[in-house]
């Protein structure tokens, strides 16, 4: 049932939660908790440090439609599709899994669930808001409290999946809408698998809000490899938040890619490497445009000695864009022999575009390898009067150029269908 009321978005979702439906008692329990302490906080606003680049002002202060129904008839997603990808096929509809759209090839040891089915799931009850929940993050909290879909995905232990999955987001309604997503992912011990997830908008939708929260356990020796693929529309507006707790022996890998459309992306990626010889790495790609508003904001967090994490996010800034970079790295006292290197670099294509930056690190033990650094620039003439010159037209040799910039970032991504898909759409939004 649609509910739809003319208050702002805080005002609805605080009259909203009572309107839950029976569950068990421990995620009842849960909810309760999550709501009180975004009851206590509500949105965050630019005079907390975490949000003074990102005025969410304007965008909560309206009325949605909560909970709403979905119409799939005639449903085309292809815009979210990656040509030549083997993968299965997840499809989420305003995180609702639509299983009619939806392409699972049976593989032992893997199990897919809606977040619905999976509560007796003894993986669901070990981990749904043990992890996320402890982040200060308003939107977390509003999102436990709230979701009503989403997905589970659990991988057994010895578990390596034969191709990847690709989870499919797709934004949807002919009424401004609000909707919250919640996935947890599994894997046990020496698992192995590759999750792409794209968003994408269906022609003429309304403006929509989208609250996702995502909770990844990657157990000893387990390994990861995730995608975030951003080719929404302008219509619609995400809140992200990624909580990634690691055992010993893990590789996570996470590859933020996020390109012109969607008006308002705020993506939170936190990483916790909480045993020794754990490996982390962190990459991003952003490309923006129009008044486009991309904020990423990561943190990962040493918490046992012999670790190594890697970051490098690169932005590339259009027309009357702003983009945003908040990385944070703690190294704990415990966690000595730690390996951490943070990298940003910037690339202003526009006089009217803005970046906000703010590599950060806190150090409390003493033997550590650290660094970080950040670079803001415009485009080199010289190089590109140098390709002119050459008989290279000016719209090639500015592609050329952003394709050398983002180039040390995507020579990195793992999958090579993907890393093609990427730039094409690097060169795609240039030439648009």
């Amino acid at each position: 049932m649609n509910t739809l009321v003319s208050e702002s978005l805080l005002q609805q979702v605080l009259s909203n939660f009572q309107e839950q439906v029976a569950e068990p008692a421990f995620l009842s329990a849960i909810r309760q908790q999550a709501f009180d302490r975004f009851s206590a906080v509500g949105f965050p606003t630019v005079k907390d440090e975490e949000w003074k680049y990102t005025n969410i002002h304007k965008l909560i202060d309206q009325s949605y439609v909560l909970n709403s129904d979905v119409d799939i008839e005639g449903l085309d997603f292809s815009a979210g599709e990656i040509p030549n990808l083997d993968a299965h096929r997840i499809v989420l509809v305003n995180g609702q899994y639509m299983l009619s759209f939806s392409s699972l090839e049976e593989e032992k040891g893997l199990i897919v669930k809606t977040m619905e089915d999976a509560v007796e799931e003894p993986a669901f009850q070990a981990h749904f808001a043990q992890h996320a929940d402890k982040t200060s993050n308003p939107f977390v909290a509003l999102n436990t409290a709230g979701y009503t879909n989403g997905v589970f995905i659990a991988l057994a232990k010895n578990t390596i999946l034969a191709k990847p999955i690709h989870i499919i987001h797709v934004a949807t309604g002919t009424e401004d809408f609000f909707s919250q997503t919640r996935n947890l992912i599994v894997l046990e011990a020496n698992a192995e698998a590759e999750i792409i997830e794209s968003y994408m908008t269906v022609a003429g939708a309304a403006k929509n809000i989208q609250n996702k929260v995502s909770e990844i356990i990657v157990k000893e020796n387990a390994k990861m490899q995730h995608y975030y693929l951003q080719v929404a529309e302008s219509a619609s507006n995400y809140f992200n938040h990624t909580e990634v707790y690691q055992e010993k022996y893990s590789l996570y890998n996470n590859y933020n890619c996020n390109f012109p459309g969607a008006a308002f992306i705020r993506n939170n990626i936190n990483v916790r490497l909480d045993a020794e010889n754990v490996e982390s790495h962190l990459y991003g790609i952003n490309l923006t445009d129009d008044k486009q508003l991309v904020d990423n904001h990561t943190e990962v967090d040493h918490m046992k000695p012999h670790c190594e994490s890697y970051e490098w996010y690169k932005n590339i800034t259009q027309g009357e864009s702003a983009a945003v970079f908040n990385g944070k790295i703690f190294v704990r006292e415990d966690a000595q022999k730690t390996n951490a290197f943070q990298q940003n670099n910037n690339l202003l294509i526009s006089d009217k575009s803005a970046v906000y930056t703010k590599p950060q690190l806190e150090i409390f033990a003493d033997d550590v390898k650290c660094s970080h650094g950040c670079t803001i620039g415009q485009f080199d003439n010289d190089a590109l009067f140098y390709l002119r010159a050459r008989g290279i037209g000016e719209e090639a040799a500015r592609i050329l150029l952003v394709h050398a910039f983002a180039f040390d970032v995507t020579t990195r991504f793992s999958n090579e269908v993907v890393r093609q898909y990427v730039e094409e759409l690097v060169e795609e939004s240039l030439s648009s």
